[in-house]
């Protein structure tokens, strides 16, 4: 699957999701807390060939995804993405220790899941600040950041590793 997304920064969040919910968004999963943590093996390792291995946990939830490299684009971060939910974290970590896998990068958030048709809208909460992330088509993303008073100057395709070590 591809993954096409931006991240703006945002004030409010709470002001943001009223916002959102005005433009006829429902929210698909209340606030929460997420726990992520990025793996790689030895140098050169994913993160040299521009590719990630996360693994995300909120609550008894799960997900272990794959990133792959960048692909070009001025204003969206476009890139090969697969994701799976796993059962036992616990588990899945000691087996990718076994694997030669270390974690590398490890953060948490509080993130809100909103939909509009096909767009995923998070408001995320982060030790970079506050963001809205837009997932989705192109053209979807641009019509919802525009309807939110936004434009494309206001785009972020860093991630929030990137982000928070820079901080």
């Amino acid at each position: 699957m591809t993954e096409i997304e931006v991240k703006i920064r945002i004030d409010d969040p709470k002001a943001i999701r009223e916002k959102i919910l005005g433009l006829a968004a429902v929210i698909s999963r209340a606030r929460h807390l997420e726990e992520n943590t990025l793996f790689d093996l030895g140098p050169p390792g994913l993160h040299a060939k521009g590719q990630a291995l996360r693994v995300r946990e909120a609550g008894r939830r799960a997900t272990l995804t794959f990133k792959g490299q960048r692909q070009k684009s001025r204003s969206f971060k476009v890139r090969e993405e697969f994701e799976t939910q796993v059962r036992d974290p616990k588990a899945l970590r000691k087996i990718l220790k076994a694997l030669g896998l270390r974690e590398t990068f490890s953060y948490r958030k509080h993130r809100t899941v909103l939909r509009k048709n096909r767009l995923t809208i998070t408001i995320d909460e982060t030790p970079a600040g506050n963001f809205i992330e837009l997932e989705g088509e192109r053209h979807e993303i641009t019509k919802f950041a525009r309807a939110l008073g936004f434009t494309r100057a206001d785009f972020i395709t860093d991630s929030y590793a990137e982000m928070i070590k820079k901080t």
